[in-house]
């Protein structure tokens, strides 16, 4: 079985969990190549990762009604790394 191309590592939804390796997602590889997808395009990047947030935030709220959720943003977002000017 070979290993897992970074292109794998995308979210099953609603679970919100790596496709690839199971973790909860964006995992670490999956991290890697959005940052390569959207190199020099940041504002792009949180668009997207904000998006996809809202998404994750109402499909994991109706999967588990009585379960808080975990730090959304800490997870989708507080990754990125943006500069200041």
């Amino acid at each position: 079985m070979s290993a897992p191309h970074a292109r794998d590592h995308v979210a099953s939804r609603p679970t919100w969990r790596c496709r690839a390796c199971g973790v909860a997602w964006p995992c670490s590889a999956a991290k890697v190549r959005l940052l390569a997808e959207y190199r020099g395009n940041t504002p792009g990047l949180m668009v997207y990762l904000v998006t996809l947030r809202e998404e994750a935030t109402a499909q994991l709220a109706e999967l588990n009604p009585s379960t808080p959720l975990p730090d959304l943003h800490r997870r989708f977002t507080d990754w990125v790394r943006v500069r200041s000017t």
